[in-house]
């Protein structure tokens, strides 16, 4: 409901005691007899009479009253006020509508403040906890050495090293970089070439990407095929390669191998494999010689070595690119084979045709399906400690 202000009810009145005079005629009666029916019909009557009664009126009239105003005067004044009042009227509607959306643009802009604030009161604890149950440095430890292997025996024998980010820099390499370094697992040492964890960091990549290595050292990653060929090649050495793998279902297992190296970008990082042990079975050599993926180099979806020629037979498909067929990720492929640890992130309850594979851990005759798995390596021999 709609309440005029006083000065709204002041030009009411006005108008009243104004029109009200010239429903009377056009003399001004300040009786208090009168009722405002009686007045509009003396009004109606009075414009029926004739023009020498009207005259004879006003005549008398003139005589009874001092102010002499004449009718249309008094409806321009009536009508003046009318328009004034209703002019009047609607401003004022539209002041105050006006001043409610103002207050609700107000309550608006007020609402999503708080709703950024809580948003980043979120952010902020998240982060909070994060780092309370993150135990790795999110900064490299200013330290050199050719390995994570290298460094942990030269700094753990004075005191504990722990896991993180290290600069490493390995013979042959025109270059240091930076390292994920595990320190905990089995004795520490081992220098971490790829992790997958949620599927945030996509694998499916071309050559150039694997060749120099992507994604996030504190999460998803793959290290790059050159700066893994730098480390397991150095002079006096040999390194162990340990893949360690995690089911949907929160189980176990892993595949080490002996004598882990590459060869060079010209052969396209042929990779050569040791003695197998573990207990998630020999993944890289597979059940059939036409599944041995150790000995065979690098391939992409635009660089392909993967033995195919011209097609290979997968499943009862025939298959032109193993890497394409994988989702276009990067891996040592041998007609396809059963292992690629870089396949597309597979979440829990999505059915995708390929994944992070390794045919060989079975439950109940069928492959696991895998969540997440790291590969890491170690060095074995070191010329230092004879």
């Amino acid at each position: 409901m709609m309440y005029l202000p006083q000065a709204s009810l002041l030009f009411l009145n006005t108008f009243l005691f104004i029109c009200g005079e010239v429903i009377q005629g056009n003399c001004v009666h300040h009786s208090t007899d009168s009722s405002v029916i009686n007045t509009i019909e003396d009004v109606s009557n009075a414009k029926d009479e004739s023009k020498s009664n009207d005259t004879v009126y006003k005549e008398d009239c003139e005589e009874s009253c001092d102010v002499k105003i004449t009718r249309e005067e008094k409806h321009f004044m009536c009508r003046n006020l009318q328009n004034s009042i209703v002019s009047y009227t609607r401003s004022t509607k539209k002041l105050l509508r006006n001043m409610m959306d103002e207050q609700q643009t107000s309550l608006d802009y007020l609402s999503s403040q708080v709703n950024e604030l809580m948003n980043r009161v979120l952010l902020l604890t998240t982060e909070v906890l994060r780092k309370q149950l993150d135990p790795l440095p999110h900064r490299p430890v200013q330290s050199h050495g050719l390995d994570c292997t290298e460094i942990k025996e030269t700094i753990g024998s004075v005191t504990k090293t722990p896991s993180g980010l290290y600069i490493i820099y390995p013979e042959g390499s025109s270059y240091p970089f930076e390292v994920m370094c595990d320190m905990d697992y089995r004795g520490g040492g081992w220098t971490v070439i790829q992790k997958r964890v949620d599927g945030v960091t996509d694998f499916q990549r071309l050559w150039c990407d694997y060749l120099d290595g992507f994604g996030d050292l504190l999460g998803e990653f793959w290290l790059g095929l050159k700066k893994i060929f730098y480390i397991v090649n150095q002079k006096n050495a040999s390194f162990m390669l340990h893949i360690a793998l995690e089911s949907e279902d929160d189980t176990f297992a892993y595949a080490s191998y002996d004598n882990f190296w590459l060869e060079d970008e010209t052969r396209f990082f042929k990779m050569h494999l040791g003695r197998y042990s573990g207990n998630a079975g020999d993944g890289f050599r597979g059940f059939r010689k036409e599944d041995d993926q150790n000995t065979m180099p690098f391939s992409t979806s635009d660089v392909d070595n993967d033995g195919c020629h011209p097609v290979c037979l997968v499943g009862g498909r025939s298959v032109k690119s193993c890497s394409r067929f994988s989702n276009n990720t990067g891996w040592w492929f041998s007609q396809c084979g059963l292992a690629n640890l870089n396949g597309i992130h597979r979440f829990p309850g999505k059915l995708v045709s390929t994944g992070i594979q390794w045919g060989t851990w079975t439950k109940n005759n069928s492959p696991v399906r895998i969540k997440s798995v790291s590969m890491k390596i170690r060095r074995t021999y070191n010329p230092y400690f004879k």
